[in-house]
């Protein structure tokens, strides 16, 4: 199951941009509903984000690459013009991050892929995993291909969404995933939960999305040129502790499915952001 939304915490750095004061708040994350301002999102109107991952039976993509690609996609979506100003997804995507920031990953193949298509949104694409054999088989994995749609209300999606399916999104790597690479921003999943593929690709996407609000102009405009470069990986147990503890943003669940209520699960462990502490 990957329905899903998030809470944010954050360090006392962090705290600091919450809180009301009669001075102007810093622009640093200054649009990040999760600032107390805007307590009453429980009580807007609920919006989800959809992202359908697709995923063939012959040829499915490699568990981080879809990790990596789902987070990319919300970034994309959030940067898309179309979003933005008296854009046509603007209104929508206001109503969602007024509200709680949930996301829902669904899984497609075949027709259902090409029909998901047709509606607007945008599809991102990113890597196979990198190997350092030869596959056994010329079609055991993919390229990573997440679209991401503009927010719809909860209990309004677009019939050719609704009957997709959100389980049978397990997926796997082919063979251990190598470091990333220095200067990479990465999503630091707690190793100690056990997630779904579509559960930790919504989670990916919240910690992508808390990084984006917590950047400064210039930094975003960095990312973003860069195509949103970004890795996945499962933090060693040895450093989850320093990671969540310290004051980079972290996504807390709200619980509605596999795991415990405010588990953190993944750490946003951006250069710039790191660099600030």
């Amino acid at each position: 199951m990957s329905t899903d939304d998030t809470q944010a915490a954050r360090g006392p750095a962090r705290d600091a941009l919450r809180d009301p004061a009669p001075t102007p708040v810093p622009a640093v994350g200054a649009d990040s509903p999760f600032r107390r301002e805007h307590a009453a999102r429980d009580e807007a109107p609920q919006f989800v984000l959809p992202l359908v991952v697709r995923i063939e039976k012959a040829a499915p993509p490699a568990r981080t690459a879809a990790l990596e690609t789902a987070a990319r996609a919300v970034l994309v979506l959030l940067t898309d013009e179309r979003a933005h100003g008296e854009g046509e997804w603007a209104e929508a995507v206001r109503d969602w991050q007024d509200a709680r920031i949930r996301k829902v990953v669904r899984r497609a193949r075949g027709a259902e892929w090409r029909k998901a298509g047709t509606l607007p949104g945008v599809t991102v694409r990113g890597e196979a995993a990198p190997r350092t054999s030869a596959p056994a088989s010329p079609e055991v994995e993919a390229e990573a291909e997440v679209r991401v749609f503009p927010p719809v209300p909860l209990d309004g999606w677009p019939k050719e969404l609704a009957k997709l399916q959100v389980s049978g999104t397990d997926l796997d790597d082919p063979e251990p995933v190598p470091p990333a690479a220095p200067g990479v921003p990465v999503l630091w999943l707690n190793p100690d939960l056990d997630m779904s593929a579509g559960k930790a690709m919504a989670q990916t996407g919240h910690a992508a999305q808390l990084a984006w609000w917590e950047l400064e102009p210039a930094e975003r405009a960095a990312w973003r040129d860069s195509g949103f470069r970004l890795a996945v990986r499962t933090a060693p147990r040895e450093r989850w502790a320093e990671l969540s503890g310290s004051g980079l943003p972290v996504v807390r669940d709200a619980g509605f499915t596999e795991i415990a209520p405010g588990s953190c699960t993944v750490v946003s462990d951006h250069p710039a952001l790191r660099a600030r502490l």
